[in-house]
C-alpha cells in the first residue's frame, strides 16, 4: 500500500522540517459520545510535546487515532507526514509507544517478552531496551506476573525505547514509578530530545510537563483549549504576592488594579495578598507609594495555568461531556 503525503504548508521549502504530527479538524465520536473535536495540532521534531487533561479528555483517543487503533469519523492525522489511514505499518515502524493499560504475557519474563517484542520489529539488537530497563532497577529475569504494577510500567517503556524510534508516544507513562524512577525517567526523555527524536507526551500529571516537555496543549471536554509554550503558559498563569507593609494600606487601591484578580488583607491591613494575572508590574508600583516591609512571591506555574483554563467559564463544553470512551 503506498502511503499518502500530506502538502506541509510550506515549511520544507522554507528550510523548515515538517512535523512529526499533524492534525487537521480531528474529529472521532463513539456513537454519539464526543472523543475529540475539530482537533488541530503540529508537533515537531525534536520537540517533547505534552499532551494535557484529565482522565477523559480525549486524550487517549487521539493517540489511538494517530497509530490507527480507531479511525476519525472526519477530519485526519498524519505521522511523518503518512497519512494515518493511509499505511499505518509504515507509522508504527518508527514509533514506540507506551500504551495507558499494557498487555503482557504473565508466564514470560522479562528479557523474553523484550526478545518478544523485538523479533515482531526485527530488531535482534535489544542493546538499548536492556540498558532502559537497567537504568530503571528493573530484573528482566524474573516472570511478568511477579512484578509490581510499578515494574510492569517500566518493562513498557524499556519496550517503548527498544528500537531507538523516531517518535515516541507515551501515555500516562509514569503511572506506578516512584520519584526516584520518574527521575531517571525524564533523564531518558532528555536524551531521546538531544538526539532529535521527537516525544508526545500524554499525562495528567502537570509538574511532570513543566519539567520536562517544551510545548504543551490543553484539551478539555474533548476540544482543545490552547497549544503554547511552557514558558508562555506560566507566564499567563497566576502570580501570588503576599507584602507587608508599614502601616495599613487599602485593599481596595489593589483590586481595581490591571490583572489584580483578589486582593486581601489582614485585620490590620498591613499584610495584602494578591492574585495576579499577568504582568506583577502595575501592583509593585502601587505598593511602592507605601512603606513596604517585605514582599514574598509565589511564582505561577503550569499547575496554576492549567486550572485556570478549566476553570474558565468562557470556555464552553458542550452538553453532551466528552473523553475516552472505554
Amino acid at each position: 500500500m503506498s502511503s499518502t503525503m500530506w502538502p506541509c504548508r510550506g515549511r520544507v521549502a522554507s528550510g523548515l522540517m515538517a512535523p512529526v504530527i499533524r492534525t487537521d479538524n480531528l474529529t472521532k465520536y463513539y456513537g454519539k459520545v464526543l472523543g475529540v473535536e475539530e482537533l488541530n495540532l503540529e508537533v515537531e521534531p525534536g520537540q517533547i510535546f505534552g499532551f494535557l487533561g484529565p482522565n477523559g479528555a480525549g486524550k487517549s483517543t487521539t493517540i489511538r487515532v494517530l497509530l490507527d487503533f480507531i479511525r476519525p469519523t472526519s477530519g485526519r492525522a498524519a505521522v511523518f507526514g503518512i497519512q494515518t489511514t493511509a499505511d499505518p505499518i509504515a507509522i508504527h515502524r518508527r514509533v514506540g509507544y507506551l500504551p495507558g493499560e499494557l498487555a503482557m504475557y504473565d508466564k514470560m519474563t522479562g528479557a523474553e517478552l523484550l526478545t518478544y517484542f523485538g523479533a515482531l520489529r526485527d530488531v535482534s539488537d535489544l542493546g538499548e531496551a536492556h540498558r532502559v530497563a537497567a537504568m530503571l532497577d528493573l530484573d528482566l529475569s524474573r516472570t511478568i506476573r511477579s512484578y509490581s504494577s510499578g515494574n510492569r510500567q517500566k518493562l513498557g517503556l524499556a519496550q517503548a525505547f527498544l528500537h531507538r524510534p523516531e517518535l515516541l508516544i507515551l501515555d500516562e507513562p509514569t503511572n506506578g514509578l516512584d520519584p526516584l524512577m520518574q527521575q531517571t525517567f525524564h533523564s531518558l526523555l532528555e536524551e531521546t530530545r538531544a538526539a532529535g527524536r521527537t516525544v508526545f507526551l500524554s499525562s495528567h500529571v502537570l509538574p511532570e510537563v513543566e519539567r520536562i516537555a517544551d510545548k504543551v496543549a490543553i484539551i478539555r471536554g474533548g476540544r482543545l483549549v490552547t497549544v503554547a509554550a511552557v514558558a508562555e503558559l506560566k507566564q499567563k498563569a497566576v502570580h501570588r504576592l503576599e507584602i507587608r507593609f508599614g502601616a495599613p494600606v487599602d485593599p481596595n487601591e489593589f483590586e481595581r488594579l490591571s490583572g489584580v484578580r483578589s486582593a486581601t488583607a489582614t485585620s490590620e491591613n498591613t499584610v495584602l495578598s494578591l492574585a495576579i494575572e499577568g504582568s506583577v508590574d502595575a501592583a509593585v508600583k502601587a505598593a511602592a507609594r507605601h512603606e513596604v516591609v517585605n514582599v514574598v512571591s509565589h511564582e505561577g506555574d503550569l499547575e496554576e495555568a492549567f486550572l485556570a483554563f478549566y476553570s474558565d467559564p468562557s470556555v464552553d463544553l458542550d452538553a453532551k461531556g466528552g473523553g475516552d470512551a472505554q
